[in-house]
């Protein structure tokens, strides 16, 4: 009994080993982006930033979130602009993706722990061709981020010269990794991409990279594919069919509530772009092209769920997944219609995966729920509803703010910390890379009978 104990136990250390070295990374990363960011040459100012904020910066830019302490162009200086430029592009791609990587460009050949890091780091199915996977996923990256910039280039440069390269680069690889950090600040503190509405190039590009981000490598891998396999897998079909009816029902409800609001002022074709923008950005992005705090509440209640599905599995972007939300939609469908099992395209879906889409729900209800109740104790001058805004925007690793994040004190940014940590490395994942002592072989239990309903 004892030898299946052991047997047991080492499996499954084994199974949590890549999540512990995953969550680990991540929190490396920020710890060296701190320690960085309170250095006096990362200032505008030439002094020290304290190291609260420059902890909450670097959480935010590693956990491609977007909340911000200090307006991006305004306090950090070049040096620091640059490290949090890098921390952005670590943080979306993974510690352990770009590790991974440069072995395979230098020739050395990984081994099965490293390929299952690596597997893990971006969320792929198997291990197979993993090699061939890491540099087809980073050069694509690099080469999106790339054509990004350039497209932005041509609004910028004209604009203001040799400074329009480094905030047209800046706000690719910030948009394609769903950080929502801008260097726009010399327009206004925190005007983010306000002055730009009426301006397609710019906006198109950024709504692109956005969305190109939030599908995930896999999805990539499928269509990649597709020319010669004709056929797109079920996570494929079920990430860019909710992609685009998400983005149309976000778009229709920020024409509804903010047409004669925050868009008044706007004309008829930058209200079309400025409602479609909100409707991307809202999804796990961060950038925002109107004013946040002066929306309707209905709008921000609305925009709470939206931020909450976030982007797909593997991606750039946060959130619950659109695929833990759509299991979830098609477990209760199937519950309603008598089924015994959840169904989506005519295919059985695991009941691991119903198991696995419900927790993710229910710990990222649970902890935006408790954060948010804590704030508001700790906060009593701000609404309810902008703190659960606000938590949601932290966990879902959004960015949006409708001003919470700039009156938070020290226990409230704290809170705010995890949530974006937690949100990054997923609370799931989080929960096992702290398990030391994994459980036993398994039991044989006998069924007990529950009432519910």
């Amino acid at each position: 009994m004892d030898k299946f104990t052991k047997d047991d136990k080492k499996k499954k250390a084994a199974a949590a080993q890549p999540t512990r070295v995953i969550c680990f990374s991540f929190a490396l990363v920020i710890l060296v982006g701190t320690v960085l960011l309170c250095l006096p040459f990362s200032s505008a100012d030439g002094q020290f930033t304290p190291i609260l904020n420059s902890l909450f910066t670097a959480t935010s830019a590693t956990c491609v979130t977007g909340l911000v302490a200090y307006d991006t162009f305004t306090h950090w200086s070049r040096f620091g602009q640059g490290i949090i430029l890098l921390l952005i592009q670590v943080g979306g791609l993974g510690l352990v993706t770009f590790s991974t990587f440069f072995s395979v460009v230098v020739g050395r050949k990984l081994g099965l722990r490293e390929m299952q890091l690596a597997q893990e780091s971006i969320n792929f199915g198997s291990v197979a061709n993993i090699n061939r996977l890491l540099r087809n996923v980073v050069g694509a990256v690099l080469a999106v981020e790339g054509v990004g910039a350039l497209l932005m280039m041509l609004t910028f440069v004209p604009e203001y010269g040799a400074e329009g390269v480094f905030i047209s680069c800046f706000l690719a690889v910030s948009a394609f990794c769903n950080a929502g950090f801008d260097i726009l600040g010399f327009q206004g503190e925190y005007s983010s991409l306000s002055n730009y509405n009426g301006v397609p190039v710019v906006m198109g590009t950024i709504m692109l990279l956005i969305v190109l981000g939030g599908l995930g490598f896999a999805v990539w891998q499928d269509l990649a594919v597709y020319h010669s396999s004709k056929k797109l897998t079920l996570q494929t079909r079920v990430v860019l069919a909710m992609t685009a009816a998400l983005i149309l029902l976000g778009a229709v409800v920020y024409w509804l509530y903010e047409w004669n609001g925050t868009m008044a002022h706007l004309t008829f074709w930058e209200k079309i772009t400025a409602g479609l923008f909100q409707s991307v950005t809202t999804r796990t992005a961060g950038f925002n092209s109107i004013d946040y705090a002066a929306m309707n509440p209905i709008t921000k209640g609305i925009s709470i769920p939206f931020m909450f599905i976030g982007a797909a599995p593997g991606s750039t972007g946060g959130g619950v997944k659109i695929t833990s939300f759509a299991v979830l939609i098609m477990t209760v469908a199937s519950v309603l219609r008598g089924r015994e099992e959840v169904v989506l395209w005519n295919r059985r879906v695991d009941k691991s995966v119903v198991y696995k889409a419900v927790t993710i729900v229910t710990l990222g209800v649970g902890l935006i729920v408790a954060a948010s109740f804590t704030l508001s104790a700790l906060m009593p001058a701000c609404s309810f509803l902008d703190i659960i805004f606000e938590c949601t925007s932290a966990f879902a690793t959004v960015g949006l703010s409708v001003g919470v994040t700039g009156q938070a004190g020290l226990l409230p940014k704290l809170i705010l910390i995890l949530l974006m940590f937690l949100g990054r490395v997923g609370p799931i994942s989080f929960a096992l890379s702290l398990t030391t002592t994994p459980g036993s072989r398994k039991e044989i239990i006998p069924e007990g009978k529950i009432v519910v309903g």
